[in-house]
Formats: C-alpha cells, sequence, structure tokens
C-alpha cells in the first residue's frame, strides 16, 4: 500500500496503542508518540508536531488516535480515532486504523481490538483459547507499564482490601495501577476499584453508575466504554479523598 498523506498522533500506551504503532510502522506511516498515559494523554501534547506538520503539508490530516482534545481550537483536518464516552459504539481505535490503511483483520488483530473493547469477554467471544487470553491480558499489562511490583501490590490488594456489597466486590487499590486486580478477580458480576485520587467500576452496572454520575460527566470528570456492561470511573486527581469516599458509597448503595 502506498503510505496514507497525513500524522498519526498516539495516545495512552497499551497493548492496543503499541500495535498501531507497530502497523504504522510496517507501512511506513507518519506517527508521532511521546509515550503517554491513559491520565495524561491530550492532543496538546503534540502541539509542536501539528504546528509543523500543518506548515509543511498542503494536503494530509492529522489522526489523533484516542487523545483528549484540550485545544481552543482542532487543526483544520482533523480526525479523532476513538471509542471512548460518545464513540463507544465505534469499532476499536486498531479496527478503525486498520481499515483506514485498507489493511486486512487477523485474529491476532482480532483478539487484541476485541481485548481492548470488551475486555476478556470479548476475546472469549471470538473462541479465544485460555493461553491466548493469558498471553493477551500480560501483554496488555505489561504495555500499560503495570510491573511485577504492581502485580504483588495488586494481590496484596485483594488478600486485605477486598468486601463485597451484595453483587458488588469493592477492592481499594494500593496504586493506580487497576489492570492486575481486575485480571485476579476474573470473572466477576460488578467490580469497583479504587484509591484516595481515582475509581473504576467495572461489569454489571456500569450504564446505571454513568447515569448516576451524568452531571460530572458532563463536566469532564467522569468516562466510560465498553458498552452497557463495560466501565466508568473517574478522571485521576480531579476529586478530594473525601469525594471519592462519598462516590464510592453512593455506588456501593446500589447493591445494598
Amino acid at each position: 500500500m502506498t503510505p496514507i498523506a497525513g500524522l498519526f498522533l498516539l495516545g495512552g500506551h497499551d497493548l492496543e496503542m503499541l500495535t498501531i504503532r507497530d502497523v504504522l510502522d510496517a507501512h511506513g506511516c507518519a506517527y508521532a508518540d511521546h509515550r503517554l498515559r491513559w491520565d495524561n494523554a491530550r492532543l496538546s501534547s503534540y502541539r509542536e508536531e501539528i504546528t509543523r506538520f500543518e506548515r509543511e503539508n498542503a494536503q494530509g490530516c492529522i489522526y489523533g488516535i484516542e487523545l483528549e482534545n484540550d485545544l481552543a481550537t482542532s487543526p483544520e483536518c482533523y480526525r479523532p480515532i476513538d471509542h471512548h464516552n460518545e464513540q463507544s459504539k465505534a469499532p476499536s481505535a486498531l479496527e478503525q486504523v486498520l481499515s483506514l490503511l485498507d489493511i486486512p483483520m487477523s485474529r491476532g488483530y482480532g483478539l487484541i481490538a476485541a481485548n481492548d473493547k470488551r475486555y476478556i469477554p470479548g476475546m472469549l467471544a471470538l473462541g479465544a483459547t485460555d493461553e491466548e487470553v493469558r498471553r493477551i491480558r500480560h501483554a496488555d499489562r505489561r504495555a500499560q507499564g503495570v510491573t511485577e511490583e504492581d502485580d504483588a501490590l495488586a494481590e496484596k490488594a485483594v488478600s486485605e482490601n477486598l468486601r463485597r456489597v451484595g453483587d458488588l466486590i469493592v477492592v481499594r487499590a494500593l496504586n493506580s495501577r487497576f489492570s492486575p486486580i481486575c485480571d485476579r478477580l476474573y470473572p466477576y458480576r460488578s467490580l469497583l476499584i479504587y484509591t484516595a485520587a481515582e475509581w473504576m467500576f467495572y461489569g454489571d452496572g456500569a450504564q446505571q453508575v454513568r447515569e448516576l454520575f451524568s452531571e460530572e460527566y458532563h463536566k469532564g470528570k467522569i468516562f466510560y466504554g465498553g458498552g452497557s456492561n463495560g466501565y466508568v470511573g473517574a478522571k485521576a486527581s480531579l476529586y478530594t479523598e473525601q469525594e471519592i469516599c462519598k462516590m464510592v458509597k453512593m455506588i456501593e448503595q446500589e447493591y445494598v
């Protein structure tokens, strides 16, 4: 294929984002990667690259992949690639990039996309084996920057800080790495993980939790994805510990 005329800007690192980077590398597509995390994946991080591209290219688009657009004005030819919040019904970012580049979907790509969109149930729906699930979840954790120490802290949190409220499992985490807790507790019906700075809800009831905090969502403080039984969470460090604890109690009241 002929490399697409444009510039791709990469968002927070996880297995899907690193796979997209590999695809762009393999097909000679221009991209910039600031090795962002989910909590700082903003379009303004690429302000210099955007200015340079607009100055040097009369044609072509800028593609922001899973980036929060925090600029006062968007680039003239800007296309967001995302599947969160209002775009939660869209294909995964990986699927969108593959389609844009006219690259066929392989089984490996399909499982990575399913993991990113629907977690383990998404992979199982595609017939993933236990080994494929284990391998992809491990690779995703490492791509997110989860270390063996984070895995150990997750195990400690599950053994010491877990409680049940009806069908809801609640865990106070020992750091901001929630994915190893999710993986240890799967399968679960509903799961709430929190720290003094943030919280995440996963599974059955995600839609109701999103509605519970709809006003906060419209303020840009809450995000969601994965469909009605996906996930919803508070952006890190936007609330005080007291406010986080109050929100956790509000969610727990739904299960009493």
